[in-house]
């Protein structure tokens, strides 16, 4: 594990205590011109993860859900830069379910290169560095993660989002007569695809950057992949930064055997 993993595990979990501090009490909720909650407990995180990153690496950028809009203009020009969401899944905080999470990614040229979720409630920690691997810390124990494809005639084990079903994922799941829906919130969903405790997480809806990267390089890490619904490789740094629908799963070939994509990308970055 790199220095910097080990630093950016860290500052995530500064962020965590933050939230857990806001967490137990009362708090109020605001909300966002998207319709979006915005709590005490983003801000608090935005503020440390923002600050910490500054200090640490003062030539890399950082965008931040919580943090002012960057124009593309300014953006296209970026050949790295921090990506962070300092509290990913605030409905489910405001439920106090405690699935949420706090995101760290670095992105490269367009790709998600290092990876940091880290899960408050239960103190999970999840570290991925595209090019080395990618481990979960919790209970105090260390473990390398990697991304065992299960057999075709096995039950697919799909991670469902908590807050956001769509008729579009059960037309979806009907494809697959044969499986079990693991229900989750936040970025949570790819480090149970990372951790072997589901196989697939299907997203069919729009999502924003910040909520994707660092799960994204969490399972490219673990060896997994995560496509359109085409599948084709999934960028970052887009002009407009809202994504579309998405599959993460243990490699293009299951996708293919589901007979949940037919076509092959023309190039898909995995280790």
């Amino acid at each position: 594990m790199t220095d910097a993993l080990a630093f950016l595990g860290g500052l995530a979990r500064q962020a965590g205590a933050a939230i857990l501090e806001i967490y137990s009490g009362e708090f109020a909720v605001e909300e966002k011109a998207d319709h979006s909650p915005l709590t005490l407990a983003d801000l608090r995180s935005h503020a440390i993860l923002s600050q910490g990153l500054h200090d640490r690496y003062p030539d890399i950028p950082i965008l931040s859900e919580e943090g002012k809009a960057i124009p593309f203009a300014v953006r296209r020009s970026w050949s790295r830069f921090w990506l962070v969401d300092p509290l990913d899944g605030t409905k489910e905080f405001v439920k106090r379910n405690g699935e949420f999470t706090v995101n760290i990614a670095l992105v490269e040229a367009d790709l998600p290169v290092l990876g940091v979720i880290y899960v408050p409630v239960g103190d999970r920690l999840y570290l991925a560095d595209i090019r080395q691997g990618c481990w979960e810390i919790a209970d105090d124990h260390k473990r390398a993660l990697r991304i065992v494809e299960p057999p075709a005639a096995q039950p697919a084990r799909v991670a469902t989002s908590r807050s956001h079903p769509s008729p579009d994922l059960a037309r979806l799941l009907a494809l697959l007569p044969h499986h079990q829906t693991l229900i989750k919130g936040s970025a949570a969903k790819f480090c149970a695809v990372a951790a072997g405790e589901a196989d697939f997480y299907p997203r069919l809806g729009p999502t924003s950057e910040w909520d994707t990267a660092a799960g994204q390089a969490i399972v490219t890490a673990a060896g997994g992949v995560m496509v359109d619904t085409e599948g084709q490789p999934f960028h970052y740094n887009k002009p407009v930064l809202v994504n579309g629908s998405f599959f993460v799963a243990p490699s293009l070939q299951w996708l293919e055997q589901m007979g949940l994509i037919s076509q092959r990308p023309h190039e898909v970055h995995r280790i």
